[in-house]
């Protein structure tokens, strides 16, 4: 599910948080068809931010609003960069885990690789057709 977007998923509670609305309300919206999201197997949520814009007329990028006001002015700007850099060190935590996920592939390929290389050669029969 890893996306090569710059906005960063969000759980239920980081939009409502964003938001300033209920997680009630976030979850009806998603129920209703107002906004997608992404169910997982646990039965939690992920809520792309361009999203969350998008239906509460937030920017996705300052977490203010669209019309008329500064970004010093809104709280949310924090949250939405506190959220943002906490997706981010999860998906720099992900990417680690499959690197090293990927040199233990790796490694064990060239163990198998120079076994295989060292191994002394069967010697040929004389007669090719008896075993």
């Amino acid at each position: 599910m890893t996306r090569c977007g710059t906005m960063p998923e969000l759980s239920l509670s980081q939009a409502a948080k964003i938001t300033g609305k209920s997680k009630s309300t976030i979850n009806r919206a998603i129920k209703t068809g107002k906004i997608s999201a992404t169910r997982h197997d646990d039965g939690s949520y992920s809520i792309d931010a361009a999203e969350l814009a998008r239906v509460f007329r937030t920017n996705p990028t300052t977490g203010s609003e669209w019309i008329g006001a500064a970004p010093n002015e809104n709280p949310t700007r924090t949250a939405l960069l506190e959220v943002e850099v906490a997706a981010l060190k999860d998906r720099l935590a992900r990417e680690a885990e499959i690197a090293a996920d990927l040199m233990k592939e790796r490694d064990a390929w060239k163990q198998q690789a120079t076994a295989l290389l060292t191994a002394p050669p069967k010697p040929r029969r004389w007669w090719p057709w008896g075993r």
